[in-house]
């Protein structure tokens, strides 16, 4: 009768693996939430931009003059941190944001396992 534990609002779990093409060929924005010492220390995934925590509320939200392009495009985008802890704190602000369609990815050593590329620079 009643599903209170319903998922219909939620999109369905995206793997790395399955993440991985379609940042590649620009159908998932992927996000790095890590602060700018962690991503100079270990780089991060190609593709993705680079959007620290305390800037990601300005640089996602649609109606603000600092919202970036790509947050703009209406595609689903993946976020990433060190851990996914983070990551899962940012999905919840997106939805909040607007963003429909927002996956946590987990952490950078998330994606070199699964097989995608680090890039350092």
């Amino acid at each position: 009768m009643f599903n209170f534990f319903s998922n219909a609002s939620r999109p369905a779990a995206l793997t790395v693996r399955d993440a991985i093409p379609q940042v590649a060929d620009g159908s998932l924005v992927l996000i790095d939430i890590r602060e700018f010492g962690e991503v100079a220390a270990s780089g991060k995934a190609k593709g993705a931009l680079h959007i620290p925590t305390a800037q990601l509320r300005m640089k996602a939200d649609p109606r603000s003059p600092e919202c970036h392009p790509a947050l703009k495009s209406g595609k689903p985008v993946a976020l990433y941190c060190a851990s996914g802890g983070r990551a899962g704190m940012a999905q919840g602000m997106m939805r909040q944001l607007g963003h429909e369609t927002v996956h946590n990815l987990g952490g950078l050593a998330h994606w070199a396992q699964a097989g995608g590329e680090i890039v350092r620079g």
